[in-house]
């Protein structure tokens, strides 16, 4: 089996407070949610990350944890 590491890339994201909808965010009676590449809704909780899929346009959410254990802010 062969080893990997990502690629670095820097990006751009907001952290979702909770209440307030953010780019690409919509709400409906599951709660605020961001429609990915894939044409899928996925729910946001908060201190959730929202992230632009490549295309620009699309979102995903990615939990805090992850998100801070992936990357670092740029000074």
């Amino acid at each position: 089996m062969a080893t990997y590491k990502t690629k670095e890339r820097i990006i751009t994201a907001e952290q979702f407070n909770g209440t307030d909808l953010l780019s690409g965010m919509d709400w409906d009676m599951g709660g605020a949610f961001v429609v990915t590449i894939h044409g899928n809704k996925a729910y946001c909780m908060p201190l959730d990350y929202i992230i632009p899929e490549p295309d620009g346009i699309h979102y995903y959410p990615c939990k805090r944890e992850i998100f801070e254990d992936r990357y670092e802010a740029i000074k």
